[in-house]
């Protein structure tokens, strides 16, 4: 391959704590592939790899920016000295477009460091070997810098390390071998001028891991033994790095390593630490406590605490197995140097990359909605800035970030002083994909379903949230109604606004539609604004509270309930009086009002008019009417079928005066007055009866209507009789299909129907039915007090009284 000039800004060099620094740029590499040789001056180019790194002071990763970091220590193999001050190393790098590395392009960099004053002792404990050097006067193993002396030794050097030997101490015994065995074993050992270095790897047959302060230590416990003619000299090549003391907390990441390590320190009592410094990468922190850093340290540990997300280190976004997270990295080196008394000078330097484990970080949906504004403000976060929104669905219908501009909403990003970042959606309460729905008494619950499509990290891995936000608003006014009267009608007016959406009326259990008021009489109009109902005095539907030959009091009743549920809201009651000169009222319960007009000339005397049974007389009467009031079962009343009717029939007579004592007929001038009283029931009925809270004496005066709150509490429960041949059954709608059981209690909120069906079996002519007694009571006790009557002795009773 051919050599090139280094593009500008690919390559990035410093020297830091005797370890040469290199730094290529992930964005110049362009996602292509690249090896890094060491250039040997004697046998050239000497590709990097992972066995070669450890036994020779090389280590090739990544910084947390996911730049390529080569770094090696000065007294690595193919590292050029001069003097144990200058150092220089050559490096090969080498850029492919294709992972076999053919046609690949080779930049040369050369790299030079200055070292100097050495101490006494230096360790290095690096991520993949250990290194001590120690300052001696001692002649040279070799005096080149070849990689030779890994294989084929020369004569003349092999006669030079044949003058060292090695004397291991581990837990299995004390192992003693020459240089050249080491080399074997993963060590590296030699001298340079003036000192003796070993290099070793982490973990080897020969190492021990023992516990300091709390931290696990990695030791080669060694002597180096130089041996010629009478000379014999030791030197203590004992290496100990920490291989943990990393901790971490949601917040913060910890590291310690022991302040003093025994086996490193001869005599404890002469320890003096000298200087403590901490560093990211290749760069020296002067001030911690500037970039939140904590560094302490005590008789036995050396502490760093760093927040999670601290400058000089990365967050970055992961998502694995669908969950979102972070994970922090921070690459940091300390350098501790200490004197004592068998030592002189210690440096001690600690090259740490640290990676936390995965931290959940579920995303949050926050509404920040006001609704007076009637806008949906949500924000989605925190992410990262390697996050971003790709997609977006509202009400299950997707968009695009490009499609969301041509609609009604927005979104937008907001970052945060921690440099994390939220993504914002606004859309109001009445677009198309917002869901609407009428609650409680006068309140829509708008809600907003989102469907968040996240890219994430460099991977762009796809990552979807989903979530549902509502909002309560009390934005619907209930209609009120108003009622007036006049001579022959009774009128309910109320705003058309919301009915049939949230609301419909309901006469009793019935739904008001047209159908039925075209059945009863009623007439309805509306315009753009209101519903005007008009009733009729004598249309179906009404309760006559009150009832005599002068005037007729009544009272028309209609329940605003809510669409869906059927819950009642308000209670609408117009109640009128009304002058009425002639009149018949057939009653649900068989009671017949009526109101006889005397219309005959001469005139009668309407005291003496009767029904058939002579002993009915008129209840009230004047000189122009008389009033009637009897019972279908009572006064001589007739009953018959006709198709699907049952009709009651009584007729209103004058009885004429005859002389005393006289046997033959006798000429009056009094006239016939014969009055025919038809009264049709169906023959199949459901009769609805009402309960109110308000007190009929107090209702409204003629021309005037007035509403009824449904605001009283559940005071209905219902008892069966006991009597074994019971005709009574009660449906549990007004299908009359399905039936309660004969033994259970049925429990009904106020104004909640209760449909009861009565049926005569014997079919013998003759029987009747007769229901005799009928109420409810406020709990299933069948004997509880107070209790409501619905029949008594027969008669029904329709307006029951609740009072609490």
């Amino acid at each position: 391959s051919a050599l090139y000039v280094l593009p500008l800004g690919f390559v990035e060099s410093s020297c830091r704590s005797r370890i040469f620094w290199m730094k290529l740029n992930k964005l110049l590499l362009q996602g292509k592939f690249f090896q890094l040789e060491v250039y040997d001056p004697y046998s050239g180019p000497v590709l990097l790899d992972e066995k070669l790194s450890s036994r020779c002071g090389y280590v090739l990763s990544e910084d947390v920016w996911g730049n390529p970091v080569f770094r090696a220590s000065v007294l690595g193999c193919h590292v050029a000295n001069e003097a144990d001050e200058l150092f220089s190393l050559t490096v090969n790098i080498k850029v492919s477009s294709f992972p076999s590395m053919r046609a690949a392009v080779t930049y040369t960099y050369p790299m030079y460091c200055s070292y100097t004053p050495w101490a006494s002792r230096e360790i290095v404990c690096e991520e993949n070997y250990m290194e001590v050097s120690v300052k001696t006067d001692v002649p040279a193993v070799s005096n080149d810098y070849t990689v030779a002396w890994m294989s084929a030794l020369p004569e003349i050097q092999n006669v030079a390390y044949q003058q060292w030997q090695l004397m291991f101490v581990s837990p299995s015994g004390r192992k003693r071998i020459t240089v050249s065995d080491a080399v074997k074993l993963g060590y590296s050992f030699n001298n340079t001028l003036s000192r003796v270095y070993l290099r070793a790897p982490y973990h080897s047959n020969e190492s021990d891991v023992s516990v300091v302060s709390g931290v696990n230590m990695n030791m080669v416990t060694s002597t180096s033994m130089y041996r010629q003619r009478w000379l014999l000299l030791l030197i203590d090549t004992t290496v100990s790095c920490p291989v943990d003391g990393i901790i971490f907390t949601s917040t913060t990441l910890t590291w310690t390593v022991p302040r003093v390590i025994p086996m490193l320190v001869v005599q404890e009592s002469t320890f003096l630490s000298k200087s403590i410094a901490i560093g990211v990468d290749d760069q020296v922190i002067v001030n911690p406590e500037e970039k939140n850093y904590l560094l302490e340290h005590n008789e036995t540990h050396i502490r760093i605490t760093i927040p999670i997300g601290a400058e000089g280190g990365k967050l970055e976004s992961s998502i694995p197995g669908g969950v979102y997270g972070v994970i922090y990295s921070i690459n940091l080196f300390l350098e501790h140097t200490w004197t004592d008394a068998g030592w002189q000078t210690t440096k001690y330097t600690v090259i740490k990359s640290i990676t936390t484990p995965f931290m959940p970080q579920i995303p949050t949906v926050i509404s920040n909605t006001v609704p007076e504004e009637r806008l949906f403000n949500v924000a989605f976060g925190h992410f990262l800035p390697d996050v971003s929104l790709v997609a977006i669905a509202v009400g299950n219908v997707p968009f695009s970030l490009r499609e969301v501009q041509n609609h009604s909403f927005k979104i937008y990003e907001t970052p945060f002083s921690n440099g994390t970042k939220a993504f914002i959606l606004e859309i109001s309460f009445d677009d198309l994909y917002i869901l609407k729905e009428y609650v409680n008494r006068n309140e829509t619950k708008y809600t907003l379903l989102v469907n968040y499509t996240l890219s994430v990290g460099p991977e762009m891995t796809l990552y979807y949230h989903s979530a549902e936000v509502e909002c309560v608003v009390a934005d619907i006014e209930v209609p009120g109604a108003v009622g007036s009267c006049d001579e022959e009608n009774l009128y309910l007016t109320l705003p058309t606004f919301g009915l049939h959406q949230y609301w419909e009326l309901y006469l009793g259990n019935q739904l008001l539609n047209r159908h039925v008021a075209l059945t009863n009489g009623y007439f309805a109009a509306t315009n753009s604004t209101h519903l005007i109902l008009q009733i009729p005095l004598f249309a179906g539907g009404l309760i006559y509270e009150e009832v005599s030959f002068q005037k007729i009091k009544a009272r028309f009743d209609v329940a605003l309930r809510k669409v869906r549920t059927m819950e009642t809201l308000e209670m609408f009651s117009i109640s009128c009086s009304f002058n009425s000169s002639a009149f018949i009222i057939c009653h649900p319960d068989g009671t017949i009002m009526v109101s006889a007009q005397m219309k005959t000339v001469p005139a009668i005397d309407m005291s003496k008019t009767k029904l058939r049974d002579s002993s009915c007389k008129p209840r009230e009467y004047n000189e122009a009417h008389a009033f009637f009031r009897f019972h279908v079962t009572t006064c001589g009343t007739s009953v018959r079928f006709e198709g699907d009717h049952i009709i009651y029939e009584n007729e209103i007579s004058y009885e004429k005066q005859t002389l005393p004592g006289q046997s033959t007929p006798t000429i009056t001038r009094d006239p016939d007055y014969r009055l025919t009283v038809l009264c049709y029931y169906q023959a199949k009925e459901t009769l609805v009866l009402s309960a109110f809270s308000s007190d009929p004496a107090t209702s409204a005066p003629f021309g005037s209507g007035t509403m009824v709150p449904q605001n009283f509490q559940t005071c209905f429960s219902l008892n069966k009789t006991k009597q074994q041949q019971n005709p009574l059954t009660f449906s549990q709608d007004e299908s009359f299909m399905e039936f309660y059981e004969l033994s259970m209690a049925i429990l009904k909120q106020p104004l909640e129907p209760v449909f009861l069906e009565v049926e005569l079996k014997d079919e013998s002519p003759g029987v009747e039915l007769y229901l005799e007694n009928c109420w409810v009571a406020r709990s299933p006790d069948f004997n509880s007090t107070p209790r409501w009557n619905i029949t008594v002795d027969g008669q029904v009773v329709l307006n029951v009284q609740c009072t609490h």
